[in-house]
């Protein structure tokens, strides 16, 4: 699993984002490459921004419980995996603002290093050690990026 906390890390992916264009096409499903670019910001957000209102209740449970191992260990996610409600973006997104986006969320998480992220709480999954969110950020990323060919 690639570090995401490290420079060589952070610039794997930055690398293969500036491989997309606003032409890349997905070989599996249903985003185009500005849709995929939002989707992956989510996570960001709901790290670093206050939009998306946290799971309460059986719904925090469940993500605690069920979800959490799923989304923070280091098995890579297969094709066609189910995708959260709040994660699916059916509008349309500007290519070049969304990839800046997520470049400056790369950049930021990069910067802050994994001492900032051990124990810091998820917004989802409660507290998660560095590795844990490294897991979540890197594999996110790379399965997305696998998914338009980069």
């Amino acid at each position: 699993m690639e570090n995401i906390f490290t420079q060589e890390g952070a610039q794997t992916f930055l690398n293969r984002l500036e491989k997309l264009t606003p032409e890349t096409k997905a070989e599996w499903g249903k985003m185009n490459v500005s849709q995929m670019l939002a989707h992956c910001n989510i996570t960001y957000e709901m790290c670093y921004e206050n939009k998306h209102p946290k799971p309460t209740g059986l719904v925090k449970f469940i993500l605690k419980v069920f979800v959490k191992k799923y989304v923070t260990n280091e098995v890579t996610y297969k094709k066609g995996s189910k995708t959260a409600p709040q994660f699916i973006i059916t509008d349309q997104k500007e290519f070049e603002v969304e990839k800046e986006r997520l470049k400056n969320y790369i950049i930021k998480t990069q910067e802050l290093g994994a001492a900032y992220f051990e124990g810091k709480e998820s917004h989802s999954f409660g507290n998660l050690n560095s590795q844990e969110w490294n897991n979540m950020f890197a594999k996110h990323l790379d399965h997305h990026f696998t998914q338009f060919g980069i």
